[in-house]
């Protein structure tokens, strides 16, 4: 991967934004795509909308959902310490003892998810995954009033940025699910405007928002867009580490390419039409059996308005929705070669409604 993007994705990754509070985030993909788009804007609802190939009359919608887990303050006790909501779904039993910063009006305050050591437990409660209301923020404050100087009530908080490198091409960090996603979309846009010669269809790329309670940026987006053609990326679960039982959930590897989603939540030209390419273009892919609607941005915009011809591109993913995702960087890269692929072949004459 190139020095700057490899830059930008490290940005992403960085900045703050759970869902609802995606603005860091909202302003880098802006900052970085405006250079190369034809058109870009903000909707109302907070997503990042930018095109290239104005002119085409066939809309092809690429979304990667830009916000990630995160937690919101809800109150605060008399002796400073911190109670708050998840945005997003959690494994509770891991929170406990994770640094977390909050954003405020006045800049990020470190804190850290605490609760009863293991020596002051019962031995019952040993054997017990923590209840969300047991969790708390310790920022070190002395009490309410000090913590209420330095955080409201409704400032969200995520994991402290931590990405770095591990062996083989893969990469750590909390939140790839799924600003790698959003990434990706930067990256095919940039690839497409610099091949607007060859492009026949005008491609809207767009970083969507609150993806993660309940892919209600993509929703609005896709309506307002209404594009023939809508494609997803996301992340999925890697089944290849020892606790996965691949005969339940199948087989998807890191590093092995991207995953292409076949199923009723995509359309059977778009999915030929994907692996087609995947081959034609030697890129590397694997094939991933999704038998009901995806929970991702594809659900959304395959039902919206009059229906949607719709695809699901996804990046494997290690220990999703936990601070340490991994993910392999040959898998990004080959997510955006294949998605670059597809929007170049598409023109006004391809026909996507199934056969009889």
């Amino acid at each position: 991967m190139k020095k700057e993007s490899l830059k930008f994705l490290k940005s992403l990754m960085t900045a703050p934004s759970p869902s609802g509070y995606e603005d860091k985030v909202r302003k880098l993909w802006h900052d970085e795509v405006k250079s190369f788009a034809e058109n870009i804007r903000t909707d109302v609802h907070g997503n990042v909308i930018a095109s290239v190939g104005g002119t085409n009359s066939t809309r092809i919608m690429l979304a990667g959902h830009m916000d990630e887990l995160g937690f919101q303050v809800k109150y605060i006790d008399e002796k400073g310490f911190i109670y708050f909501n998840t945005l997003g779904g959690f494994d509770i039993s891991i929170l406990p003892g994770r640094k977390v910063r909050i954003n405020t009006r006045d800049g990020e305050v470190l804190g850290v998810l605490g609760k009863k050591a293991i020596h002051l437990m019962s031995e019952a409660d040993r054997e017990k995954a923590p209840k969300l209301h047991q969790l708390y923020i310790d920022i070190g404050a002395k009490d309410k009033e000090e913590a209420e100087k330095l955080v409201a009530i409704g400032d969200a908080a995520t994991y402290e940025p931590n990405f770095d490198c591990l062996q083989n091409d893969l990469c750590v960090s909390r939140a790839f699910d799924n600003k790698v996603g959003a990434f990706v979309v930067a990256e095919v846009l940039k690839n497409v405007s610099l091949k607007k010669s060859k492009l026949k269809a005008c491609v809207f790329g767009v970083a969507t928002v609150q993806e993660e309670v309940g892919l209600r940026g993509a929703a609005t987006a896709a309506y307002g867009i209404d594009p023939q053609v809508g494609i997803a990326i996301d992340v999925t679960h890697a089944t290849d580490t020892p606790d996965v039982d691949i005969k339940k959930e199948g087989e998807v590897k890191a590093g092995f390419g991207v995953a292409i989603s076949r199923g009723p939540n995509t359309n059977p030209k778009v999915f030929d039409l994907l692996q087609s390419l995947a081959q034609e273009n030697k890129v590397l892919h694997q094939i991933e059996a999704d038998p009901r609607p995806t929970g991702t941005d594809a659900n959304v915009i395959q039902v919206s308005r009059e229906g949607t011809a719709t695809g699901l591109l996804s990046v494997p993913c290690r220990y999703m929705h936990t601070n340490t995702e991994v993910i392999s960087l040959t898998d990004v890269k080959s997510t955006i070669a294949l998605l670059t692929a597809f929007c170049l072949a598409i023109n006004d004459e391809i026909e996507l409604t199934p056969s009889m």
